[in-house]
């Protein structure tokens, strides 16, 4: 439906909780290097990052390839700077967000190769610095996907739980 894009995410347990909102919102999710920690099977268990068989997850060399493989999503880049607040725009299937590195945002040098009209920035109080970055992609999907009605969505009456089970790390390298 959407397509969460994480520009060199730093911190495991961030992309942890970022790949668990993905599966559960139907969301993909691109990983673009280099990554702040190791994807091998024992570090992605550790981090709690083992949902990522529940949630469709590729990995790039860089944002270019990423990119290459979305050609017609349209790229909105959630900044803190940004002008217009994620709210007020209108999403639909296939948009793209686009997150920086949890310490330093995205490079002005990538935002420079996006429309203006596609910042989008989540509105905080004033003298606050950023959202916690799952936090950050929670707000934007939910938004997204409230406005294309929850498509998808399995009514509690009908659906079946299963718990995660240990399994072989499944994270595609597109490298």
């Amino acid at each position: 439906m959407f397509h969460v894009i994480l520009y060199q995410p730093q911190i495991p347990p961030n992309t942890g909780n970022i790949i668990r909102l993905c599966a559960n919102t139907g969301c993909r999710l691109h990983l673009v290097e280099p990554l702040g920690f190791e994807l091998d099977e024992a570090s992605v268990r550790r981090a709690g990052l083992d949902y990522a068989e529940l949630a469709v997850v590729r990995r790039y060399p860089n944002l270019a390839a990423c990119l290459a493989q979305l050609p017609d999503a349209r790229i909105f880049a959630v900044e803190t700077g940004a002008g217009a607040c994620y709210s007020g725009l209108k999403y639909r299937a296939g948009d793209a967000f686009l997150f920086g590195p949890e310490t330093r945002g995205l490079p002005a040098e990538l935002l420079q190769q996006l429309p203006i009209g596609r910042h989008i920035r989540i509105p905080m109080r004033d003298g606050n610095r950023s959202l916690n970055l799952g936090n950050a992609v929670a707000v934007v999907a939910y938004e997204a996907w409230r406005q294309c009605g929850f498509a998808g969505v399995i009514e509690p009456e009908t659906a079946s739980h299963q718990a995660v089970g240990s399994s072989l790390y499944r994270i595609r390298n597109n490298s």
